[in-house]
Parts: structure tokens; C-alpha cells; sequence
């Protein structure tokens, strides 16, 4: 969806600083967010407080939809990794997208395929007791949609709550991965080859 056709219908940008929650848990679906800039992190949190990464939106993504879809509440807290300028399409006009716009209403299909394949690949990881088959498996998606010589842009950290693993059980993963050549890292970036 084009962001500018968005700010043409009249609808307003809102800043989010880092760090800032933009929906959490519990909450009932009033607007699908679409990101004009910045990133948001879409998280779980344990009773602990560690955090698990459901997902990561970018400019020119969007999020909050299933939830608007089904009208059910939200099951995830969303952060702004970055300052970031959104869009909030309330759901009369969230749903005017999806009807008269036939670019849009297929790219949203494609959208929560592709998120549906992700929750039930990670689901099926979390299964494994092997960390550095985890790791591995979240990697290759990762780098599935770059371009060769592209580095992968997550942080460590990033990568131990996507898969549920400990910072220095990636740092490890990492280098076991590197050793059996099965991932390439250039100046400590994990590349795409």
C-alpha cells in the first residue's frame, strides 16, 4: 500500500519515540498502524519479563490487521525500536482498503500468508531442543528476501528473542554455524551468499 495515498485521503501521521508502546496486550483493535518511517517490534513478554520477538515492521509495512480482522484483542505488545511516523487507519477505512482496492486486498493476503508460515516455521523451532538448528532456520528466513552480498540487519539480541535462546548461545550458535559453513559472516555480519 502506498503511504502517500494514506496522507492524500487525509489521514494524519503520528510520531512514536523509541522505545514508545503503540498497542499492548488486552487492548481492543481500533487501527491498523501502516509505518511511513522508522521500525516496531511486535513482542511477547514472559512472567520474567524476557521478551520473545513475534515479528519486526519496517517503513512501508503495516501491522495490527488480524486483530482488527477477527475483532478479538490484541495479543502482543508493539515498541518502536526507532522514532518512528505511523498511520492509524481505523477499521471503516481499513476495510474500504481491502474492498476497493484489489492491489491492496491481495498484498494483505499475501501479508498474513507469509506471517502465518513464519508463527508455524518458529513454532515447529521452538519444538527442537537443537539451538543452532534454531538459529539456523530463523537466519535463512531472515536472508530469504535479501539480495546477495546483503548482511543481515538484526542484532544478537534480536536474534536470542526471535528464537528463545540466550545471547551467548547465538554468540556460540554463530560461530558453530560459521565453522560448518553453513552461514557466511563478513566483519562479523552474517551475509547472505
Amino acid at each position: 500500500m502506498n503511504i502517500q495515498k494514506l496522507i492524500d485521503k487525509g489521514l494524519k501521521l503520528k510520531n512514536y519515540p523509541k522505545d514508545s508502546v503503540i498497542y499492548e496486550p488486552g487492548m481492543q483493535p481500533r487501527f491498523v498502524y501502516f509505518i511511513k518511517s522508522g521500525e516496531v517490534r511486535m513482542v511477547t513478554v514472559s512472567d520474567e519479563g524476557k521478551e520473545f520477538i513475534q515479528g519486526v515492521f519496517k517503513a512501508g509495512q503495516y501491522f495490527g490487521e488480524p486483530a482488527m480482522l477477527i475483532d478479538r484483542p490484541y495479543l502482543a505488545f508493539t515498541i518502536a525500536n526507532k522514532d518512528s511516523q505511523l498511520i492509524a487507519v481505523n477499521k471503516e477505512d481499513f476495510f474500504e482498503l481491502i474492498k476497493n482496492e484489489s492491489d491492496f486486498s491481495m498484498e494483505l493476503i499475501r501479508t498474513l500468508s507469509k506471517r502465518l508460515f513464519y508463527k508455524s516455521m518458529m513454532l515447529e523451532e521452538l519444538a527442537s531442543e537443537k539451538a543452532d538448528h534454531r538459529l539456523l532456520t530463523i537466519i535463512n528466513y531472515l536472508l530469504n528476501d535479501m539480495n546477495v552480498g546483503e548482511s543481515l540487519k538484526v542484532t544478537r539480541q534480536e536474534l536470542a528473542d526471535m528464537t528463545g535462546l540466550r545471547v551467548e548461545t547465538v554468540i556460540r550458535g554463530t560461530k558453530l554455524l560459521v565453522e560448518k559453513g553453513l552461514i557466511k559472516t563478513v566483519k562479523g555480519k552474517i551475509v547472505k551468499v
